[in-house]
């Protein structure tokens, strides 16, 4: 991969992620008002849906390759993935939610060399056991943990075994199928779970952070598959780091959350992670 490429690849993937968390913060607001997140996961599928059907250039043909347990496993892992994440961001700040979340970069890795066959690099895996220290700081594992932070570390599993399964598949459907593909199997897997909880009075305030949630998580997932369909997971992986600058930025900025000591030295060292897992990629 030539220099050009990697950072046109680091761009995509950063305004991908940073996309998400937009989504995403307009979730946790939702929630601070009330709003049960299960329905804000629910929403963000059904709207997405409907925003990409009209420009997805979806054909009657296509509608078998949903038979494709692939398929179906990636959309469920990433109505998962959001589910958990805006549980966890209803009671916790975002910097540590995401914090936790990074364990979505080790999970990929990992899979990416198990059942992908990517070779496995001692630089990275040592850099990649550095980022997981800096995740047990954030979390700080024990009796205390809160539900919240078991619940971003549920979306990091489901969101890292996501992103190897969109590498499996990336080069078999296009990009806008496997798009709408996961909004499809996203909004039926949900919608039982969402008839459950009480809906809201929906107004303009809830139609707009809707919307941003819906529009921010489809943009930045559509980017993410274009990304894996031109580079391998074990390199997208540590570019997702990008994605705690947007968290940790927005989080102070919207809400004024600011990391304890602890937390915020876990945070540098995700960050630092990600940071030499990408010049070790450049370099190999």
């Amino acid at each position: 991969m030539t220099n050009s490429q990697l950072i046109r690849l680091v761009l995509l993937v950063f305004v991908a992620v940073t996309s998400i968390v937009i989504g995403d913060t307009a979730g946790k607001l939702l929630g601070q008002a009330g709003v049960a997140p299960i329905i804000v996961a629910w929403s963000r599928f059904i709207f997405g849906a409907l925003f990409v059907l009209p420009f997805c250039g979806l054909q009657l043909s296509e509608l078998a390759y949903l038979r494709d347990w692939r398929v179906l496993a990636r959309g469920i892992l990433i109505a998962g993935g959001i589910s958990f994440i805006l549980t966890a961001l209803k009671t916790e700040p975002m910097a540590n939610v995401f914090g936790a979340f990074f364990i979505s970069p080790i999970v990929s890795y990992i899979l990416a060399i198990v059942f992908l066959r990517e070779t496995p690099s001692r630089t990275r895996g040592v850099l990649l056991g550095i980022g997981f220290i800096g995740v047990l700081l954030v979390v700080k594992p024990g009796f205390g943990v809160s539900t919240g932070i078991l619940c971003a570390l549920a979306a990091g599993t489901c969101h890292g075994s996501y992103l190897t399964m969109t590498r499996t598949i990336a080069g078999q459907y296009r990009p806008r199928f496997l798009l709408i593909s996961q909004l499809f199997i996203g909004a039926l897997v949900l919608t039982p779970l969402g008839l459950g909880v009480t809906l809201p009075t929906l107004d303009l305030w809830v139609g707009t952070m809707i919307t941003i949630s819906a529009l921010g998580s489809a943009i930045g997932n559509y980017m993410l598959v274009i990304a894996s369909r031109n580079a391998e997971a074990s390199l997208i992986a540590p570019l997702i780091y990008t994605q705690l600058i947007s968290a940790a930025g927005i989080g102070v900025l919207v809400f004024g959350d600011w990391p304890d000591a602890y937390a915020a030295l876990g945070l540098c060292l995700i960050l630092g992670s990600g940071i030499g897992s990408l010049v070790a990629s450049r370099r190999r």
